[in-house]
């Protein structure tokens, strides 16, 4: 199944104790279908003492969520995703809502060396 988020992506939660708010995408973690957004799904998350940090305590961090619970961000609301080949052979994502293109090619065009 193709990922229709990818890192640095700015997405709506549409979802869960966060329903309604945008951040960025930090990491996406394809085998278990889950990302990691900027401010989203932080918890509460306790330390041992180490050199880094020799009190220990209690630190808040993000957590992942699954992909399906986020949409891409086009003209500042929620979009699907269209995957699109063109004729020289690029492949790019684009938002239903506007025909845009969301970031960079997903694979570059064949280069025609004679």
């Amino acid at each position: 199944m193709p990922r229709h988020i990818r890192k640095g992506d700015v997405v709506y939660v549409r979802t869960g104790s966060d329903k309604g708010t945008t951040g960025k995408v930090l990491t996406v973690i394809p085998d278990k279908n889950r990302v990691l957004v900027e401010g989203i799904n932080v918890r509460k998350k306790t330390i041992k003492p180490s050199q880094e940090n020799p009190q220990g305590g209690v630190i808040e961090c993000e957590m992942p969520i699954h992909i399906s619970n986020v949409s891409p961000i086009a003209d500042g609301k929620p979009t699907r995703v269209r995957f699109e080949t063109r004729a020289d052979g690029s492949k790019v994502r684009l938002a239903v809502r506007t025909g845009e293109q969301l970031g960079p090619d997903l694979k570059k065009a064949k280069s025609s060396t004679k």
